[in-house]
């Protein structure tokens, strides 16, 4: 039996098309990945599994949907316990079809990333082993052609990193596995005492090739955030001192045409905005702290909550300006420890503003669901436009779920900022998914 394609219908024509980075079947709409890497297949726990939703007119639907897992026909390999397959993923059109393409990474030193191809009805057909444990998709020699960044790295967190390995393959990459050149990232540099884990794509100096922000352990218990730049031999180390912090975003949330460095620091409380420019990215002495004492943002700044564990950009209002989803999932709500929430902060043309933020909870009316204790809501968010209706839509987890079930929430952006009517929540469960201990949501792309 091949991939579960279910409630797949063949593309069509739409007014608004969606990006074909996000769309695996062509049929206008982005379409929303759910990492489960805890998903227990063929009775080898976190051996890991992946859900792909796909958009609609009406946003997501639990009836649409392609589950993967190495014990998928087609997938290369077997399940594997421990692997945490689908704890990384990026996505892309990589061969130039038209179709975008998931790559889904894993969270063991020596498994391998598998390329699982797009087509009319959705990822179906055989996939592809690389020789990566994570990666990263972006124009990055500018080329016009979408390139495959590759990373072999170690996930030990003890005081000194593994060190990571980088090569880009150029694009396009064909089916068989094979780019259209190779190069390697940094050769004896940076990467080599760092472990890379993920990392978030876009233009921050305008000049039409993506940069990227590499999300990494660097040693000691302590994360960081490291930019580099696109160029047209492929990517090259930023130069600036690295970020703290442990994830990262890229967007234009002062909407000067440049993507701005969001970077989400939670040992401190609070997120980092560092403005894209010509030159890059603006000197350190400009860039821009938020925290739950920032005037506007709701809650208050206290040790422990986690605010910038999770941090994702978009245009939620459709005025042109990205908007700021951060998830703060160990928030307690009163009584109720480690509930989680997320705060969303409206992009303005001087940047981000607590004015007018929003924050949201299980318990916020209308939202499926009740706050309890160590549920982790927010733990990861993501923002794209599932309906294409111009304005994007929150997708969030709280991978604690139900006892580490894990279940996903889809929100919906309009002019107001996210809302809760048509709100849709789901688990494992309720697509057919491996579900117990599974972890579900604890990847969004």
């Amino acid at each position: 039996m091949g991939l579960a394609v279910l409630g797949v219908a063949p593309s069509s024509a739409h007014a608004t098309a969606a990006p074909v980075h996000d769309d695996f079947n062509g049929d206008g709409y982005q379409d929303l990945v759910v990492g489960a890497p805890r998903a227990t297949v063929g009775g080898l726990g976190r051996a890991g599994e992946v859900a792909v939703m796909y958009g609609g007119p009406h946003g997501l639907s639990t009836g649409r949907r392609t589950v993967i897992s190495r014990a998928t026909s087609g997938i290369p390999g077997s399940p594997v316990k421990g692997e945490d397959f689908g704890g990384q993923v990026s996505k892309g059109d990589l061969n130039g079809d038209g179709y975008a393409d998931l790559v889904i990474g894993v969270g063991s030193a020596a498994g391998s990333a598998v390329i699982v191809w797009g087509g009319p009805h959705g990822l179906s057909g055989t996939g592809t082993s690389i020789p990566a444990s994570n990666t990263q998709t972006g124009d990055f020699d500018g080329d016009g052609r979408l390139d495959l960044a590759l990373f072999r790295t170690g996930y030990s967190q003890m005081d000194d990193p593994s060190g990571t390995t980088g090569t880009l393959w150029k694009g396009p990459v064909t089916r068989t596995g094979k780019p259209s050149g190779t190069t390697a990232i940094d050769p004896g540099g940076y990467l080599g005492v760092i472990d890379v884990w993920d990392g978030s794509t876009g233009d921050v100096n305008g000049d039409g090739r993506d940069d990227l922000a590499l999300e990494a352990y660097c040693g000691e218990g302590n994360f960081c955030v490291e930019l580099y730049v696109g160029s047209p031999s492929g990517l090259v180390r930023g130069g600036e001192d690295p970020l703290r912090g442990s994830v990262a975003a890229l967007g234009d949330v002062n909407g000067d045409g440049y993507d701005d460095l969001v970077s989400g620091d939670p040992g401190n409380e609070r997120i980092v905005v560092a403005n894209g420019s010509a030159s890059g990215l603006a000197p350190a002495a400009t860039w821009k702290s938020y925290t739950q004492n920032t005037p506007g943002v709701p809650g208050a700044k206290e040790e422990g909550d986690g605010f910038g564990a999770a941090v994702a950009v978009g245009d939620i209002t459709g005025d042109g300006i990205d908007d700021v989803a951060v998830g703060a999932p160990a928030e307690s709500l009163g009584s109720v420890r480690g509930a989680g929430v997320i705060d969303v902060l409206h992009g303005t043309r001087t940047g981000p503003t607590g004015a007018g933020a929003q924050a949201i909870t299980q318990n916020t009316p209308g939202i499926p669901g009740t706050s309890e204790r160590d549920d982790a809501f927010g733990a990861t968010v993501h923002l794209l436009d599932t309906n294409a209706n111009g304005h994007a839509d929150l997708a969030t987890a709280a991978p604690n779920e139900n006892g580490g079930d894990g279940a996903v929430w889809e929100l919906r952006g309009r002019a107001s900022g996210i809302v809760a009517d048509a709100a849709l929540a789901f688990g494992g469960k309720a697509i057919g998914a491996a579900y117990a201990k599974a972890g579900f949501g604890y990847e969004l792309k």
